[in-house]
């Protein structure tokens, strides 16, 4: 197996992120035109509140809505993929640092991990 230089690991990183906002920016770019195009020339009411309806509250609620091509869901889907990204770079992360056998930058990697995404799962309560 090839050594996994430091100068490898940053370029792969970058393209992680790289790609991950790009691709993201492109999704919410198309919902958002899709639903300019349903919605842009209607007027807001903002007198009356309305919350997100539960199908956007969940994951498996965007990814259904984002794939019935509904463009709320898209939109949403585009900024969940957003969110991943940064939580990919972490993973990422601890995978080179093991691969590097560098153990005390996966300890502390992986307590980051862990507490993103016990900020994601418990984040609301």
């Amino acid at each position: 197996m090839k050594k996994w230089t430091d100068e490898k690991i940053e370029i792969i990183m970058g393209n992680l992120l790289r790609i991950g906002v790009i691709l993201a920016a492109a999704i919410v770019f198309i919902g958002g035109v899709f639903y300019l195009f349903k919605f842009g020339l209607q007027q807001p009411h903002y007198a009356i509140f309305k919350g997100e309806p539960a199908e956007y509250r969940t994951l498996s609620g965007i990814v259904h809505q984002a794939f019935s091509f509904h463009r709320r869901g898209i939109i949403q889907l585009g900024l969940l993929l957003l969110i991943a990204t940064p939580i990919a770079r972490v993973l990422f992360s601890i995978i080179a640092f093991f691969l590097e056998r560098d153990y005390v930058y996966i300890l502390v990697t992986s307590i980051v991990f862990c507490l993103l995404m016990f900020s994601l799962v418990f984040g609301r309560f």
